[in-house]
């Protein structure tokens, strides 16, 4: 069997998409709050941004707990 380190590609892949996307998506909110800094966008302005550029990231959440929720 091929491993790396010990691990398999399976579960690189596994801490891959747990760990390493979850630090992309919250690298992605820090993005989008200096963003609503720097524009200087205030609250509404702030709520209208994380609204529209977080959805994507919301439906792939939930994408996630609708699986985990059928596999049980």
């Amino acid at each position: 069997m091929n491993t790396f380190l010990g691990y398999t590609e399976q579960e690189i892949a596994s801490f891959g998409l747990s760990v390493g996307l979850a630090a992309f998506m919250l690298y992605m909110v820090f993005i989008v709050a200096q963003l609503a800094r720097e524009s200087k966008a205030g609250r509404f302005g702030t709520f209208i941004l994380f609204l529209v550029l977080t959805l994507g990231m919301l439906g792939f959440v939930a994408k996630l707990f609708i699986q985990w929720l059928l596999d049980i």
